[in-house]
């Protein structure tokens, strides 16, 4: 893996980690109810989709090995262009349903998990 594909996978697990810790302790009325807590979490799943978004140009072999990039970038996308049009059960559902499963890919990769 080169430089950059270690930056990029690196960006998006501290964006998925940041989105754990700011989610910890929370419900979805929390997250609904809070709209900085959502811009947080929003932005985050910005980071993440993007930053797989690049590494998918810069080492398309990696990418492969991250099963949710598709779904990251697909929600980043929704974020960025359809953002009027968000529905934040999804957003939580991913906070809840997938982001561990995320991180856990990204330390392998980063070397730094099982």
């Amino acid at each position: 893996m080169n430089a950059d594909a270690f930056a990029l996978l690196w960006d998006a697990r501290d964006a998925a980690r940041r989105i754990g810790r700011f989610v910890q302790g929370k419900t979805f009325d929390d997250y609904v109810g809070d709209e900085l807590l959502r811009a947080g979490v929003e932005r985050q799943f910005e980071i993440i989709g993007e930053a797989l978004s690049q590494l998918r140009k810069t080492d398309a072999s990696t990418a492969t090995t991250v099963s949710a990039l598709p779904k990251a970038i697909g929600l980043r996308n929704i974020l960025i262009h359809a953002y009027a049009s968000i529905d934040h059960r999804i957003v939580w559902g991913v906070t809840q349903n997938e982001l561990a499963t995320l991180i856990a890919q990204l330390d392998v990769l980063l070397n730094d998990g099982p």
